[in-house]
């Protein structure tokens, strides 16, 4: 079982250079998930063959429009093709209004429905879990309201081994070995040692995604052992008070992030229109943290279990 990190859009502000602003989808098993959608995201959907139809939750991290302006297009052309099942969308406060005016005007309905949740609150907290499976949102600093998402996929329960399971079990017996508890017999004795009938459970594995926000700290102790970590980099340190001023981050400074957290990977993006060549970005993150890439639109990160 995985995560998989699918880089749509890495533009901060505008399209340029054939980059697109900030868009990712998102699978944790079989669910798909769209983290934002700037200007052209479903156009960015279709070049790299993703479905829309399979798409059930939208997170929107904030309201720039390099981080929403697709939205409405796309939920229009699921509109059009018919779709009918539930879309679940994620925003910060604001987000209802701006959908409800466009559509009040344009004197349109979707005929499937639209479920919205503001999110809120000044710290890590769950805003949808499944068994298998939770998706938590903070706050980042930024000029406006702005969240960001991680994504995890829970520690299984333990494997049973068939070969070594004697042929009495009982449903309930076979529910404790899952969980990691001997089997007793009638006398209170262990009958079945959890360890010599099971194999290891496979681990919590998870990845981040910081929208645009300036340099956070804290963010390490909520965020701490991510597997995957997006961090927007939009500049390098030359403009470091550029950065500042306007609530971003540099490329060093989002490696610095990774490098607190511990994470086993980076991923740098949201990158300014002043950078054609991307690559002094890199090499700024690297020299902090050396496992900092590139979110070049149309890879792929995969975030294994095994």
């Amino acid at each position: 079982m995985a995560i998989e990190v699918h880089i749509l859009g890495s533009s901060s502000a505008t399209p340029i250079f054939d980059r697109h602003p900030t868009s990712q989808l998102v699978r944790v098993l079989h669910h798909t998930f769209l983290v934002d959608c700037g200007e052209g995201t479903q156009m960015q959907l279709t070049r790299y063959h993703h479905k829309a139809s399979k798409i059930s939750h939208i997170f929107i991290s904030h309201l720039h429009g390099d981080h929403y302006l697709g939205l409405v297009g796309l939920l229009s052309t699921m509109n059009l093709q018919g779709r009918k099942t539930p879309l679940f969308l994620y925003g910060p406060p604001g987000l209802a209004e701006i959908v409800t005016v466009q559509l009040k005007y344009s004197e349109s309905r979707f005929n499937f429905p639209v479920h919205l949740k503001e999110l809120e609150g000044d710290k890590l907290y769950t805003i949808l879990e499944e068994d298998k499976y939770k998706v938590e949102a903070f706050p980042l600093e930024h000029r406006i309201p702005c969240y960001g998402f991680r994504f995890t996929l829970k520690k299984t329960n333990r494997k049973l081994n068939k070969s070594k399971l004697p042929e009495d079990l009982s449903l309930l017996q076979l529910g404790a070995l899952k969980k990691g508890l001997d089997v007793f017999d009638e006398n209170g004795n262990i009958r079945i040692h959890n360890q010599d009938v099971t194999f290891d459970p496979l681990p919590e594995v998870s990845y981040s995604y910081c929208s645009d926000t300036c340099y956070t700290p804290h963010l390490a102790e909520w965020l701490r052992g991510t597997n995957l970590l997006y961090h927007e980099s939009t500049f390098t340190s030359d403009f470091a008070e550029r950065a500042k001023e306007t609530f971003h981050s540099t490329a060093a400074q989002a490696a610095q992030i990774a490098k607190d957290m511990k994470v086993k990977k980076l991923i740098l993006g949201h990158f300014s229109a002043r950078y054609k060549d991307l690559h002094p970005l890199l090499d700024e993150a690297r020299s902090v943290f050396p496992y900092s890439f590139l979110g070049i639109e149309g890879q792929t990160f995969i975030v294994n279990q095994s």
